[in-house]
Order: structure tokens, then sequence, then C-alpha cells
């Protein structure tokens, strides 16, 4: 290991690590990022297929993008930045789902979102599935997409935290890949890859950090890990944070898996088109078609159906896909598409999902889980966001946040 004495040690190599990394160097302060996987970037995962196109298997969207700050990384790094209207906000292309039908689904949908604003003045949290309309045609598919939204069907997700969430409508995509993006803005800080942490010490003057690579001692500690691991009590802390513990298994990551598909005949397709392989039910996957206007369509599944997927293998994702597109577009279409890449996120041991979903009375955990222990424990990651969860920019601004307390700290320590 390269160092094993530093001032601040921060756990997690992702978009919260990156962005504390690099607040933490600007003001001089000796840092490390310890990374259990051997790259950096942690749900944030591109890869580039044979065609040499960057596939984006994690977080793929600059949500509320003009005021992201990873847009003006990508800018810095002179990344193209495709600023196509994404294809949730177009409407889906008319097979199997008729325009009339889309107009009443997306009325639906309205309305649902409305009456889930008056959760806001509710002492009680609730899960969303209380405001769907009793007999309503359309819930399974508001369950449908509230798994690509947030990870999990209605009946799993708090009213009052999805109420928070504040986004602007503006999305735009990286060509070149967001984790691209994400992992090139942290190759320039001290890093130590293929390291899992196993414990924390913070009885001491000092944290001392237990490594499958040896021990290594800090001043301060910022904790990036997922609010699955934390849960899960993967990384033993002593003394024993149980406080933090309870508040991370009431925000557990959601599940989103991806699956491309390459395309033949592709032009048959609109650039960045959607459809969806049932519309009357949650456990459906969705699909864009020729996202950047690639013979290619990405594939998501959600929630309990990407969970049963993956208690499979890569294989029954395309298996699910192809009987989906087939009952779409006739059985000739099974020979025009083939698997390229997959990342299961639910069984990756670094993750245990996706992105952070609260459960019902579970939203005001995330303040829970963000706040400072003993002034030499800090947290970030996008489930300590209060109004970003569930993203990159999230993550961010909750490592810049848990940074600049360590920055103070050191400035004025306690006596």
């Amino acid at each position: 290991m390269a160092k094993s004495d530093i001032e601040v040690a921060i756990i997690g190599g992702g978009a919260a690590g990156i962005a504390a990394g690099r607040q933490l160097q600007a003001a001089s302060i000796d840092c490390l990022i310890i990374e259990a996987r051997p790259r950096l970037g942690g749900r944030a995962l591109s890869v580039v297929d044979r065609s040499g196109f960057a596939l984006d298997l994690g977080c793929g969207w600059l949500h509320s993008a003009d005021r992201n700050p990873w847009t003006l990384v990508a800018e810095q790094q002179s990344r193209a930045i495709d600023r196509t209207t994404p294809p949730w906000q177009r409407p889906a292309i008319p097979i199997g789902f008729p325009l009339s039908e889309q107009r009443e689904f997306r009325a639906a949908m309205s309305a649902f979102y409305d009456r889930m604003e008056a959760v806001a003045t509710m002492e009680h949290d609730v899960p969303t599935a209380a405001f769907l309309e009793p007999g309503e045609r359309w819930n399974g598919l508001i369950d449908a997409a509230s798994t690509y939204i947030c990870g999990a069907e209605t009946d799993r997700v708090s009213a009052k935290d999805l109420d928070r969430y504040d986004d602007n409508g503006v999305n735009w995509r990286v060509i070149e890949g967001y984790g691209t993006v994400i992992a090139s803005h942290g190759k320039d800080l001290p890093f130590a890859l293929d390291c899992p942490v196993r414990a924390i010490d913070h009885r001491g003057t000092r944290v001392r950090i237990e490594t499958t690579q040896g021990m290594i001692v800090a001043d301060q500690v910022i904790v990036t890990l997922p609010s699955t691991i934390l849960a899960e009590a993967s990384v033993a802390f002593t003394p024993a944070l149980p406080e933090k513990t309870a508040a991370a298994a009431m925000l557990p990551l959601g599940l989103a898996d991806k699956l491309f598909l390459s395309l033949e005949h592709a032009d048959e397709f609109e650039t960045d088109s959607r459809l969806f392989g049932h519309t009357d039910r949650a456990a459906t996957a969705t699909y864009h078609m020729r996202p950047f206007g690639r013979p290619q369509i990405e594939t998501y599944f959600g929630g309990r159906l990407a969970a049963e997927l993956e208690a499979q293998d890569d294989g029954a994702f395309f298996d699910f896909a192809v009987s989906e597109l087939v009952g779409l577009l006739g059985g000739d279409f099974r020979h025009r598409v083939k698997p390229l890449q997959l990342h299961r996120w639910g069984i990756d041991p670094f993750a245990r999902g996706s992105y952070s979903c609260a459960l019902p009375r579970g939203a005001d955990c995330r303040a829970i889980l963000a706040a400072p222990v003993d002034g030499r424990l800090y947290f970030a990651g996008e489930a300590c966001s209060a109004h970003d969860f569930s993203t990159a920019h999230g993550a961010w601004h909750t490592g810049v946040a848990a940074a600049d307390q360590v920055i103070a700290a050191r400035r004025n320590p306690r006596p």
C-alpha cells in the first residue's frame, strides 16, 4: 500500500468519494481514496462495446443537467454532451400502446403525482401506493414507472421522500459515458484499488482502518459506502453505530438494471424513442430504441422483476426482453437483436443495488445517515442527500459537504 498514515481517508471511490477527494486536495489536505473495486466510479460504470460505443451500465443521465456539477466536469474534460429530449419526455412508439392510451396514461400519472403533493402537509409518511386511484387501469404501468424511477414498486417507496426530490426536468447524456466522466475526475487523486475495508475503529485519538491490504491510520474518515453495505454491517465500526445502521436499513438501494442489445435494421425506429413491453403490469421492461442514434436498444428492468431475473443468470434478462419484443414486433424480431452488455447491480458485492429508495416512514433517515460522528467520522453518498438522492450529482454535493466539514474541523479542532 502506498500510504498507511494519512490525514483523511475516504472510504469508497464513487462520485461522492471523488468529489470529496477533489475538495480536500484543493485545500492541500493529504487524503487517500480506499476503493474495494479494481476501478474508480462506484455505481457509475461505462464500458466500450465491440463497435466502440460507450455504454453506461450504471448512472447514465445528467439529471437537472443545467445545475449538475458533473456537466461542468464533462465540459472541462471536452466530452460531447447530447441534449436530446429523453424518451420519457416524448410520446412512446404507438406499438401496442396507441397514442390515445398514451395520453390517458400521462394524465393518470400526472394525477397520481398531484395527489401525492398532499403528503407534504401530512403528519405521517405513507407509501406512494396510497395515492394510486383504486381501480385505475394504469396503476400497473405507474408501478412499473416507479421501478425505473426509484428502483422499487410504489408499495416500497416513501411518499414524503419522493416528494422532496428536486428535479428541474433537464436531462442530458455524455456520449463518451457518464461513468467515464466520473472515473476520470478521480484519476489524479491518491487512491488504493482492490482494497476492501473490513473494520473502522474510532475509539482512539486517530481512526484505524482495517483493509485487506493492511492497516491505515487517519485523523478523519469520510465514509461513502452504499446504504445497503452500511445496513448489512459489512464494515464493522468500533464502537458500533446502531443509529447509522438503522437509518441505512430504511434507505435500501432500489434495483434498476440495464441490458444493451444490438439492433439490426435500426432505421425502422426513430432515434431515442421508447417502447413498453406491457402496459398493464409492473413486471415489464421499457425499451429505449436507438440511443444516440446507435443501432442498439437500451433495456431497463426495475424492482422485483429485476431481482427475479438476477436470481437466474444474464440470459434470463435477454430471454425476457426478446419475449416482450417479439410480442410487440413479431416472431422475426428475435433474429434482429443480440445481447451486448449487462451488469447485475443487486448481486454486485460492493453495491447490492442501484440507488437509494427510502422505505415508507424512512424519509427523515437521510439526515441521520449524513450526520457526522465524534468530529472524526463523516458520511456522504447519494443516500445522504435530502433532495438530490439517487443521483450522481446528489453524491457530489454530499461528498463536497463532508469534505467541507472535515476542512472546518481541521481548522478549528475541538479542545
